[in-house]
């Protein structure tokens, strides 16, 4: 793989209509801060990149919603992001807004270059009209059943259920959004990317990049491979909120939102570097990294990357790491019925605690399919791993120290278990590097808490408040030995703990060390003074998870209507039992598992069916890993004619069931452990 000078990391631009949600840090805030602090202690050159979206239709459907200017929106919430964000410990370089001069200026230059060179298709299209709001209907002012997946309350240019890009008039029963009218067709003027006509550069791109997570790589190539193909998008739109369109005949237009947001970025790095701003975004020694939530795939992946080759000049995007989506207690975040956790009251209502939600949001990162926060598994990771593991070991090398050695740090023993604690430092920092390098950020947090565990270990054996009776030289070598460990975890945690990596550091009297040191056992100097000890986490008691609780508001607390339910496809056409009869339904259990190659959605199982033993490829691979279906029960229909499918025949179907809220697929497994082969009739 190619080595890098330099690295631009971006995190998605958040719409400036609302505050920061937990479902916003865990899709791409939070990693993306991860994994910069990590590329900085390792010595690299980065440039991290963010600011908020202003012109995106939410902000003028706010605006209007509260009977006040687009503008008095966009300034409320760019600072109330920046702030909780900056509170929360992510260290942008720069954090931008698209509605500043600057910015117009660098996206009107963007789109008159690729309109000088004949990119844009300008067409004359009917489009929605509202005659009581007397103006033109942008995508997210039209709302109706989406034609893919029949979702009611889909989105004129998104359906958020099944994730399709769509066009207003694809929609079914649209309604204005503005006056809750049915719109009528107009003609107007707009200028169009051909998509369809960049679509072979695209797919070369693309299929250039195989590494990329399954989940972005296979909706890419969906989208790619779909039976009507990339469509031609309007760039442009009938508003008055957005950056002008600057050519002639273009007047009450602006620039699509997804033209002009990724271009913030670029506007964000040369309000950062003045002139020295290119080597960012035009050298290819630069690595150009997004960090985004699925939602975004196809802007960062698709759109953006046709914007950059259609212009000419720039660097693609090396990585998109996109995340899933974050629910939580059990339901899908919901900002307008208040079921979310905002970052700004966690902040204020538990100060001093950033690492405790940032550790329970890596630790359950939805990183390839959808993950759920719960207050409970919040307070048991504090308690229980913050508390008892990381902050346990913190907090007895300090008192130990204080108490045997006066208060410095004692040399590190030579003893065989002195020698294998201490070469777990660089043995687990190679772990969290090799995770953290492939946007394993979880695994990597596993791996880093793993230290802590074997320092516990360590001084739980060695019993150094013992030695010291008989051995005060011995235990002082114990104490020295698990200070280093200590050392290191104020290194090792900076990615994901900057606040409580920051205080270990302080009580060892360390600087911000270089991540090349974890290679070596001796972090802190011998004889070196220690700061008096401190409490890194405090527990979290019940009452408070009680209180977070009772803010959130069900869907069906808040609604004075009946919730829509989700669509359900229609029964099919009968049949007759002869044919129902000729079903061979037998309970089977998955023996092994195993991905199939170059096959994002195929695992290839190994079922015991009591009768033998048979391969069978199930499409079930973006919902399930390997190492979670060994085990189940499962629904096997047995008899269905085998099929070879890359390569390996299939002996059956496994049945799973489609839940039609989340779109998440369910094993259909007995309600009690049966013998594999039993029947189902």
């Amino acid at each position: 793989m190619k080595s890098y000078k330099r690295s631009t990391i971006t995190a998605a631009l958040p719409y400036a209509n609302g505050p920061i949600h937990i479902g916003h840090l865990a899709g791409c805030y939070l990693p993306a801060d991860i994994y910069v602090r990590y590329l900085r202690l390792k010595g690299e050159e980065v440039a991290f990149v963010c600011g908020s979206d202003e012109h995106g239709m939410a902000i003028t459907m706010k605006a209007r919603k509260e009977g006040v200017t687009p503008r008095e929106i966009v300034d409320r919430y760019h600072e109330m992001m920046r702030d909780a964000l900056a509170g929360f410990g992510v260290q942008f370089d720069i954090y931008s807004r698209t509605s500043s001069p600057k910015h117009a200026e660098v996206a009107s230059n963007f789109f008159q270059t690729l309109y000088e060179k004949g990119v844009f298709e300008a067409r004359e299209t009917d489009q929605y009209y509202d005659p009581e709001a007397e103006q033109f209907l942008a995508d997210r002012y039209i709302t109706g059943t989406c034609p893919k997946c029949q979702a009611p309350g889909a989105y004129g240019d998104q359906c958020e259920k099944c994730g399709s890009t769509l066009n207003p008039t694809d929609l079914i029963n649209p309604t204005s959004t503005l006056s809750g009218s049915a719109p009528e067709m107009r003609k107007t003027t707009n200028w169009f990317l051909p998509l369809d006509k960049l679509a072979p550069e695209l797919r070369t791109y693309i299929e250039s990049h195989p590494e990329w997570k399954s989940n972005v790589y296979g909706q890419c190539k969906s989208w790619l491979d779909a039976g009507d193909g990339l469509q031609p998008r309007s760039m442009t739109r009938d508003l008055d909120w957005g950056v002008p369109v600057p050519v002639e005949g273009a007047d009450g237009k602006v620039l699509y939102v997804w033209f002009d947001a990724p271009i913030g970025y670029i506007t964000a790095t040369q309000e950062l570097f003045g002139a020295d701003w290119e080597k960012w975004w035009k050298d290819e020694d630069t690595r150009l990294v997004h960090f985004i939530g699925k939602d975004n795939i196809v802007f960062h992946c698709l759109i953006f990357p046709a914007i950059l080759m259609q212009h000419g000049g720039y660097i693609l995007p090396q990585d998109v790491p996109a995340n899933e989506f974050l629910n939580l207690e059990g339901e899908k975040l919901s900002t307008s019925r208040n079921w979310a956790v905002w970052l700004h009251e966690y902040l204020a209502e538990f100060p001093g605690k950033q690492d405790s939600l940032r550790y329970a949001l890596c630790a359950t990162m939805p990183e390839t399919k959808d993950n759920d926060f719960t207050w409970a598994d919040f307070q048991q990771r504090n308690n229980s791993e913050l508390v008892a593991i990381l902050g346990n070991l913190v907090n007895r090398v300090m008192v130990l120290n204080h108490k045997f050695c006066e208060g410095l740090v004692p040399a590190a023993g030579s003893a065989p278990e002195d020698l294998e604690a201490l070469a777990a430092i660089a043995q687990q920092s190679a772990k969290v590097s090799a995770a953290l390098d492939a946007y394993r950020f979880r695994e990597a947090l596993t791996e880093a808490m793993n230290l802590a565990r074997v320092g516990n270990k360590y001084l739980a054996d060695a019993e150094p408040w013992k030695v010291v009776k008989s051995d005060p030289t011995r235990a002082a070598e114990i104490l020295g030995t698990a200070t280093q460990i200590m050392a290191a975890l104020g290194v090792v945690f900076e990615p994901f703990l900057p606040f409580s990596a920051a205080k270990i550091r302080a009580m060892l009297g360390m600087g911000l060390a270089d991540w090349s040191l974890l290679a070596g056992t001796r972090l802190v100097p011998a004889g070196q003074t220690l700061s008096e000890p401190a409490l890194l986490f405090e527990k979290i008691e019940d009452e408070a998870m009680d209180a977070q609780r009772a803010k959130l508001v069900k869907p069906s607390e808040t609604d004075s209507q009946p919730m829509e339910t989700p669509a359900i496809p229609a029964i099919a056409a009968n049949i007759d039992y002869d044919q129902f009869a000729g079903l061979d339904l037998r309970v089977a259990t998955i023996l092994d598992a195993i991905k199939v190659p170059k096959a994002d959605r195929l695992l290839q199982l190994t079922l015991d069916t009591g009768v033998d033993r048979r391969t069978v490829l199930s499409g079930i691979a973006e919902h399930f890993t390997p190492e979670e279906v060994v085990g189940r029960q499962v629904v096997l229909l047995a008899n269905l004619a085998p099929r070879t499918i890359r390569g390996v025949e299939s002996q059956g179907m496994i049945l799973m069931a489609e839940n039609p809220e989340t779109g998440k697929l369910e094993f259909l497994q007995p309600g009690v452990a049966l013998p594999a082969g039993a029947t189902i009739r």
